[in-house]
């Protein structure tokens, strides 16, 4: 499906990948601003979220991949710099390792770089905020506003205990792309990337960033947004 995206700024394009339940309108607002001067900043609803209306998230983050794909062929981007946190991390890496010819560069946050021992325990709480999320009215009523009743389908697929990506995420050895791993330094479980990516892939940068956590790029937006710069600069489309 064509994801519907909102598109500002002249340049070459960098696509940024909203975390799960926000919008491309609704996340990453200090980098979509930063970057619109010397960037065409394209911003998607990912399948089931915003504006991008569907029921459908059996298959998520395949789907997800190959909607960003179509949505770049509408849009005309033969080439772009991916940017994701979280839920659009995983969809920017998956597209990455699907169609490498799509993507100039790969920045990602919020990620699981191999399953914690821990995982179920982690998982039973994240199922416990998700059903006080379901029966909170005001919130629904808000969700629903936001992205139409398909949201709920999103939030049913976070149940099932093998709903995240790890083959994924644990797989970056064969890549050949630049990535940037950026990771608050309040997620133990996400800093661990930061020794075993490079380990794994001498395409990959890493920047542990201080007094945030999994949300970085808003917890410590300037921080975040220099550092992207200066990765972005560093592999242009177009090297001047």
């Amino acid at each position: 499906m064509i994801l519907h995206t909102e598109v500002i700024g002249m340049g070459e394009p960098v696509i940024f990948l909203h975390t799960g339940l926000q919008t491309g309108n609704t996340d990453y607002e200090y980098q979509s601003e930063y970057f619109k001067n010397n960037y065409k900043v394209i911003k998607p609803d990912l399948r089931g979220h915003g504006k991008s209306f569907t029921n459908d998230c059996s298959n998520f983050f395949q789907d997800s991949a190959t909607d960003l794909l179509e949505t770049m062929e509408h849009l005309q981007i033969k080439k772009a710099h991916i940017v994701g946190c979280s839920l659009g991390a995983l969809v920017g890496l998956i597209l990455s390792q699907n169609y490498p010819h799509k993507v100039q560069s790969l920045t990602i946050s919020g990620v699981l770089p191999e399953k914690p021992s821990n995982w179920l325990e982690l998982h039973q709480k994240d199922v416990a905020n998700q059903s006080s999320i379901l029966e909170n009215q005001e919130i629904i009523d808000y969700f629903n506003n936001l992205h139409g009743e398909g949201w709920k389908q999103f939030i049913l697929m976070g149940r099932k205990e093998d709903w995240y990506p790890f083959k994924e995420t644990s797989g970056l050895k064969e890549m050949s792309l630049p990535i940037l791993f950026l990771v608050g330094e309040g997620s133990v479980n996400e800093t661990k990337g930061a020794i075993i990516y490079p380990k794994l892939n001498k395409h990959v940068h890493v920047s542990i960033i201080p007094y945030a956590s999994h949300l970085v790029h808003s917890e410590q937006p300037e921080i975040y947004t220099k550092i992207l710069e200066l990765f972005l600069n560093k592999h242009a489309i177009i090297q001047l």
